[in-house]
């Protein structure tokens, strides 16, 4: 599907976004580990999360789709040998999850993707669970791959990677390991596994950026899942750049080591307030107002990358439109997402007009600069380019088209929808 995007009026009125994808996996899949059932409300519908869920069917859960909004899922059974392959489909964080639940059960799986996930590394989760002694046979770490289950041994490992889902990976092996299992990063990324590790019971320990965990069982409890705040980062970049926008975004976690894009846009001189804070399945949630602003450069680098790793494309768009340099460092992972997100987003805002520069690990941007349009965009398969191109889209003088925009269905089928609530044109 291609479509045409054109210079917006300004954004006004609320929305709320769609359930945090991150979230959702996992509450998906630790309802599966629990003997019990689990109610997921506010679950989200990217094809993404359909894939975990279709996998754990597969591996013997039953689902009821209570209404729109709700999925119980039954667990009573231990997990089961599947008949088939599990489809991975694009999702890389269904596949390095699973394969921490998988090395540690008693039978044996294979796991495949699409064309996209299959070029992915998957050596930086299978290496360390192969210290826990699982066994896996792999063309050069890449799917498709079988897993031989086998128990597991817990392990002290130190990552040079500040990694969620490798950390992820290695806790849910944990919780079928003998002994303890430990994971140390240099950095601390997105801690929602832990969090709900908390919430559902197990025995867990966190020390900054080390966590540790004993082999546990999850207690089935219900789980509420709130907006997704990597989908309103597009949402809070397009109200800063869309002249005379104010908006109100409700119901999204900030997570502290998720928020990052909130820090940097703040520090880059964005008018945001946090609205009706709140506690929900053990996740911070706040409803978020944003302001069109006059944005100023910044550095972004460090220990705040794993905090907006995946924000970084449409940070690059907002920073095409401060004054001053943006830089951008220590990105160097975004080269290993669906696309090789530093050439891509370099490629295709210089096309619109953006003065933007590649570096090895991120970006030099020069802001600010008048983005022209009148040209046909690349997503590269990976729904984050295709809705940072489109943002960009709402502020060029003439209309754009973006190729293959069905990509973002991967993980915000609702995105254009919600869009055209806020007087999008």
């Amino acid at each position: 599907m291609d479509i045409t995007v054109k210079k917006s009026v300004p954004l006004k009125g609320e929305i709320e976004i769609p359930a945090d994808k991150s979230i959702t996996h996992r509450a998906f899949m630790f309802a599966a580990l629990t003997k019990g059932k689990v109610k997921v409300s506010n679950y989200s519908k990217g094809a993404d999360c359909m894939s975990t869920l279709k996998i754990i069917q597969d591996l013997g859960c039953s689902v009821e789709f209570i209404n729109d909004k709700e999925v119980l899922i039954n667990a009573e059974n231990s997990l089961k040998e599947p008949k088939e392959a599990l489809d991975c489909g694009n999702s890389g964080t269904t596949t390095r999850l699973m394969m921490g639940i998988l090395a540690g059960q008693n039978f044996n799986t294979k796991m495949f993707g699409d064309a996209s996930l299959s070029k992915r590394p998957m050596k930086r989760v299978i290496a360390p669970l192969e210290l826990m002694g699982a066994k896996f046979k792999h063309n050069d770490y890449k799917m498709p791959i079988e897993i031989q289950g086998t128990q597991l041994q817990g392990i002290d490992y130190n990552s040079t990677l500040a990694s969620a889902q490798v950390k992820s990976c290695l806790l849910l092996a944990g919780l079928n390991a003998e002994g303890i299992t430990s994971f140390t990063e240099p950095y601390k990324s997105r801690n929602h596994t832990e969090l709900m590790f908390e919430y559902m019971g197990a025995d867990i320990n966190v020390e900054g950026n080390r966590v540790s965990i004993k082999k546990s069982q999850l207690q089935p409890k219900d789980i509420t899942v709130c907006g997704d705040i990597s989908s309103a980062a597009f949402f809070m970049v397009a109200a800063l750049i869309v002249p005379n926008s104010d908006i109100i975004i409700k119901n999204v976690g900030i997570n502290e080591t998720r928020s990052g894009i909130i820090d940097v846009l703040k520090a880059m001189n964005g008018h945001i307030e946090l609205l009706n804070k709140r506690i929900v399945s053990n996740e911070e949630v706040a409803d978020i107002r944003v302001k069109y602003s006059n944005l100023k450069a910044t550095t972004i680098e460090g220990a705040i990358i794993p905090r907006l790793i995946d924000e970084i494309p449409v940070i690059a768009v907002a920073a095409s439109q401060a004054e001053g340099t943006t830089i951008i460092k220590d990105a160097g992972d975004l080269r290993n997402k669906e696309a090789d997100r530093i050439t891509a987003v370099k490629t295709e805002l210089q096309k619109l007009g953006a003065d933007i520069e590649e570096t090895q690990d991120g970006f030099i941007i020069n802001g600010k600069t008048e983005l022209k349009g009148d040209c046909e965009i690349e997503c590269y398969h990976d729904h984050r380019i295709a809705m940072s191109a489109y943002v960009a889209g709402l502020i060029c003088k003439k209309p754009i088209k973006i190729n293959e925009f069905q990509w973002v269905d991967i993980s915000f089928p609702e995105f254009l929808e919600l869009n055209s609530k806020l007087t999008i044109s």
